[in-house]
């Protein structure tokens, strides 16, 4: 049985003070998470360190937003793999629309992003996702199918073991909208079709794929209800340790 997998995602929010603040209180609202389910915030870079200290012990993993192409040298304001590693984060988020659209991510960046964070032990959270225009052309799954051969079709069959996809459509993120539960098992069941024609149906049986866009605790019961939705890729909802806790919750 595949293993269900809730991170928060941070983004550019709270100060390290609020940020060790928002966690404590993540913390103490998780009760009980039972082994089905892995549980992850994923801070800015400047909290890692702090949240890390916080969350020990307590069964949440941390990882951070995003890592370098480079293992070291001359790249001014960049953070690699090695430094994130270090720290004991285990898990980076790769390929977000929002570093895709902003900071014009290609797959030639994110396969030199993919070999970092493996070299380092980092698991990635490779996302994937179609825009409203592409959505409504009906080009989604092959956007998705793309971005899937594209990068992940380059990973050993021992790398593909450690991924987990994020399926985000760029439409229904911190918009307010949300892809019916529907719309979000026939894409992630796609998703995992696409894996399977190059790693096989047991492989891509067992790889965890999360929706991601704008899921919050009134959504997620019905979301996560679906066959090949494995957990979710949180934004906003995990800012509010209450809401977070309750889209774990539903997620067990």
């Amino acid at each position: 049985m595949r293993k269900k997998i809730v991170a928060g995602n941070w983004k550019m929010n709270t100060t390290p003070v609020e940020g060790v603040e928002l966690a404590k209180n993540v913390v103490a609202g998780k009760g009980e998470v039972c082994d089905c389910v892995n549980f992850i915030v994923c801070p800015p870079f400047t909290h890692l360190s702090e949240v890390l200290k916080v969350v020990r012990g307590t069964g949440i993993a941390v990882g951070a937003q995003d890592c370098a192409t480079e293992a070291k040298g001359a790249y001014t304001g960049e953070v690699s793999a090695e430094m994130i590693a270090s720290l004991g984060c285990e898990y980076v988020i790769l390929g977000h629309s929002e570093r895709r659209q902003y900071y014009g991510e290609t797959s030639e960046t994110l396969n030199k992003k993919m070999a970092q964070a493996y070299a380092n032990g980092l698991t990635p959270i490779y996302c994937v996702g179609e825009n409203l225009d592409e959505r409504e052309a009906g080009n989604h799954f092959a956007v998705c199918k793309a971005q899937i051969e594209e990068v992940v079709f380059n990973l050993t069959e021992e790398q593909f073991a450690k991924l987990v996809i994020a399926y985000e459509p760029v439409w229904a993120i911190g918009t307010g909208l949300t892809a019916t539960p529907e719309q979000a098992q026939e894409t992630c069941a796609v998703i995992r079709k696409v894996v399977a024609g190059l790693y096989g149906e047991e492989v891509a049986e067992g790889v965890t794929i999360q929706y991601g866009g704008s899921m919050n605790d009134a959504n997620a019961a019905e979301l996560l209800a679906k066959p090949d939705v494995d957990g979710g890729l949180i934004g906003g909802a995990s800012l509010v340790p209450e809401k977070f806790a309750a889209i774990v919750n539903a997620a067990q």
